[in-house]
């Protein structure tokens, strides 16, 4: 295991995206002309609560894994004459950038209902927390789900610490929590950075902290097995 000294610890890294954040966010929101409101002003595009939010994910991914998708039924064409200038997403997902969790498909969604972000390895970082801030905030999802997957070449690779091209170990120091929390077991490291990553956004995004603790919002983690193509709650 190389030296991670130099990494942020888990207190230091959470002042740190605050501190990113608080400038961040505002400079972002101000480039694309994102007017944020207050959790009390949240203007819900669905009327799903947050638990009802949960569940039709999970139902979503039970269709799936059991070959029964019903999203493939609705015409392409309708669908997409209905999002050209808006979006009404129920849910947001932090997944994994491994081509084998399509997030869409794995949540038996089409176009529209899920706002997806994704990383190598699902991290929280002010980015990824800037555009799931705009998922809550505008367009007002009531769950917001991080997403590890079994076999995570991200994971993976951190606890091994290969020597790796470019800027790949970057991931290493956002990873580093999870690895302290489960020793050499890669499976406990994958449900533990999905439980970390999603407790991460909850401590270090005010619109999020604030949307949760008001009932507007559920913050989950949860794990997708490859081998069966179903998603854990963690």
């Amino acid at each position: 295991m190389p030296d991670h000294s130099g990494a942020h610890s888990d207190l230091g890294r959470r002042q740190f995206l605050k501190r990113v954040l608080s400038g961040a966010v505002v400079g972002v929101a101000a480039q694309v002309g994102i007017e944020f409101v207050s959790p009390q002003e949240l203007r819900a595009q669905t009327n799903l609560s947050p638990n009802a939010a949960l569940q039709e994910l999970l139902a979503g991914n039970r269709r799936f894994a059991a070959d029964q998708l019903i999203s493939i039924e609705p015409d392409p064409a309708i669908l997409k004459e209905h999002t050209v200038y808006k979006q009404e997403p129920f849910a947001a997902v932090l997944a994994c950038a491994d081509s084998r969790v399509p997030v869409e498909l794995v949540f038996d969604q089409t176009i529209g209902p899920i706002f997806v972000t994704r990383v190598a390895g699902n991290v929280v970082t002010p980015e990824i927390i800037a555009s799931l801030e705009y998922g809550v905030a505008v367009l007002g999802v009531k769950v917001l789900l991080v997403v590890g997957h079994s076999n995570c070449g991200a994971v993976k690779a951190a606890m091994k610490a290969d020597t790796v091209p470019g800027q790949i170990s970057v991931l290493y120091q956002h990873l580093l929590p999870a690895m302290k929390q489960s020793g050499d077991n890669l499976d406990k490291a994958i449900e533990a950075n999905a439980r970390f990553q999603a407790e991460l956004l909850r401590t270090s995004s005010t619109v999020i902290r604030d949307a949760a603790k008001a009932g507007k919002l559920k913050v989950e983690a949860g794990v997708y097995d490859l081998a069966t193509c179903k998603v854990s709650l963690s």
